[in-house]
């Protein structure tokens, strides 16, 4: 039977949501949530340290997110890491229109309602989190009948799979994880959208496609940071770029970094101590 790490995390202020957020940026196998705190899961044979855990603690108390922490380790057997999830999990209203719910939910859904069904098994991405819910509400004003959109850092696929119910003629969803497609693929036959939404499990400078209309890219500022050129690579001149998985202190490196390859923004929304910004591609060099 595996053993797990298991890292119980408190942290002053209480802030449950943000820690989630930006502990997802390894390779984790779980997170639940308690009233005070976290609880993240780790195969033990995964190179995760606690110094690890502890370096992104310290980069969000540095930022002035949160004043303390503390941290317990230890060794647990294999478990059902969903459990936990299911029993609290709950139907997400994302915007007016569209509603996310699990496959194991009722939702009696009312007229106009864009419904779509979401088991994350080990993936992220359950509308949950406010990073999903920005991403979605940017796809809902951006997406245009037709386009060709590209999901960078897919997880469960929710994103991929929203903008083709919005109006997008096909998506592409990557991930470098073998969760994150499996669950992907699950999770768009759920929705019944084989013949619209592929996930790969691959990165970005493997995709042989380009001039997508939208890209989108959920995922933490120093991977980016890194992948602003592939981004441009991908991207149709006329198209647009959306980005979260961002803290309020990530914006002006992203700003800065971005504006290098010519992406100019051209809005940012924000829900608690997170952001999204939509680009456009400028055509003067």
């Amino acid at each position: 039977m595996k053993s797990y790490t298991q890292y119980t995390i408190t942290v002053n202020p209480r802030n449950n949501e943000l820690i989630s957020g930006i502990m997802w940026q390894f390779d984790l196998d779980g997170i639940t949530e308690f009233d005070d705190g976290i609880k993240l899961f780790i195969e033990s044979a995964k190179s995760i340290s606690e110094e690890d855990i502890t370096s992104v603690l310290e980069y969000a108390r540095g930022e002035g997110l949160i004043n303390e922490y503390y941290i317990q380790r230890e060794i647990v057997e294999d478990k059902n890491w969903n459990e936990d999830y299911e029993k609290n999990v709950k139907v997400i209203e994302v915007t007016e229109r569209i509603v996310i719910k699990p496959s194991f939910k009722e939702y009696q859904s009312g007229s106009g309602k864009i419904v779509i069904t979401i088991d994350p098994k080990m993936s992220f991405g359950t509308g949950e989190h406010e990073t999903t819910k920005l991403m979605i509400r940017m796809i809902e004003k951006y997406v245009s009948k037709n386009d060709f959109v590209l999901d960078v850092g897919s997880g469960t696929g929710v994103l991929a799979i929203s903008s083709v119910l919005l109006g997008a003629r096909k998506s592409i969803g990557i991930d470098n994880d073998e969760w994150c497609l499996m669950n992907g693929k699950e999770n768009v036959t759920m929705n019944s959208l084989d013949d619209k939404v592929e996930i790969r499990r691959a990165e970005l400078h493997q995709i042989v496609e380009k001039d997508f209309d939208l890209i989108l890219a959920n995922i933490n500022k120093h991977i980016l940071i890194d992948i602003v050129p592939y981004l441009k690579a991908k991207i149709k001149e006329t198209g647009k770029l959306v980005v979260s998985g961002l803290l309020k202190s990530d914006f002006e490196d992203i700003i800065d970094k971005f504006a290098l390859y010519n992406f100019v923004m051209i809005e940012k929304t924000e829900l608690g101590d997170w952001i999204s910004i939509a680009f456009t591609v400028s055509t003067s060099h």
